[in-house]
């Protein structure tokens, strides 16, 4: 009997994130994340690099003006951090500055966090 193949959404079911797209989510994070935020480069915008940000803790890049509320979270960014965030930051970090209501659909953030996973990890320019 032939094994039914995965879907993304079915992959995203129980708790576990899909793996994602690296191209979708680059068109992603153009669209919706460049305007305030860089990834290839220790630059902040509006928003802080996310450069290095796999691993770093919230409210930490030197200079940037965080929010308490983002200082107080301790949360390290990871898939899991990343993929709850990203759906709703103002229910995640309540009294967070960041003004993006966030990615509904779960396909989507798994796009956008591959992208950022192997951007981040560069040396910044």
């Amino acid at each position: 009997m032939a094994k039914k193949k995965e879907s993304k959404s079915e992959k995203g079911g129980g708790g576990s994130i899909p793996e994602g797209d690296y191209e979708k989510g680059k068109k992603i994070f153009k669209q919706r994340c460049e305007q305030c935020h860089v990834v290839n480069s220790l630059q902040t915008k509006t928003g802080p690099t996310l450069n290095g940000v796999i691993g770093r803790k919230s409210g930490e890049v030197a200079g940037f003006d965080y929010s308490q509320a983002n200082k107080s979270k301790g949360v390290v960014w990871d898939r899991n951090t990343l993929f709850e965030y990203l759906a709703d930051p103002k229910k995640y970090i309540p009294g967070t500055k960041m003004v993006f209501a966030g990615l509904k659909k779960a396909d989507e953030r798994a796009d956008l966090i591959k992208f950022i996973e192997v951007e981040a990890a560069k040396k910044p320019q």
